[in-house]
């Protein structure tokens, strides 16, 4: 006999995370993670350290010359974040 009140696992996995409210921290991780998708392998080459805080994306950098152009570029590079992520991820970046 089939209950009538059945759900499909991946209904059961979104529901469990909105209701922990879990959802924001899985967009931060897929935005660290997605870092070298979204800015190449030849930055993520001087990149050292990604991580986000309250809604700033800490990024330590090893190159200075590179570390100036993302910071001429950081607006671009947060509204490509969003965009990518589907909401308000990260409002702000600092490079180290």
């Amino acid at each position: 006999m089939r209950r009538s009140n059945t759900q499909s696992l991946s209904e059961v996995l979104k529901e469990y995370i909105k209701q922990n409210q879990m959802d924001q921290k899985l967009k931060e991780v897929d935005v660290v993670d997605g870092w070298e998708k979204l800015l190449g392998k030849t930055i993520a080459h001087y990149t050292k350290n990604i991580y986000i805080r309250h809604r700033i994306l800490y990024v330590e950098i090893s190159s200075s010359v590179v570390k100036n152009e993302l910071f001429m570029m950081r607006e671009e590079i947060v509204r490509r974040i969003n965009e990518n992520a589907g909401g308000t991820v990260v409002s702000k970046i600092i490079f180290k």
